[in-house]
């Protein structure tokens, strides 16, 4: 990018929106693992996955957010 441009190249958008979906995806089965448990450590280790992948899918939604 030789102009100084903040803009996000296509491939590395391609990247991200993959790894977007990805971690959406992974988020909700942890999600769905948690309501499933009966076992207390288990659906807590559950949601904690879930969440971890929710924030892992907000801070690559800000970043492309931050790039709009």
């Amino acid at each position: 990018m030789a102009n100084g441009s903040t803009a996000i190249q296509t491939k590395s958008l391609t990247i991200i929106e993959d790894q977007l979906q990805h971690e959406f995806l992974a988020c909700r089965k942890a999600q769905e693992y948690a309501l499933s448990f009966s076992n207390p450590d288990l659906k807590n280790l559950a949601n904690t996955v879930a969440q971890h992948h929710r924030e892992r899918f907000d801070r690559l939604f800000d970043y492309l957010n931050s790039h709009a």
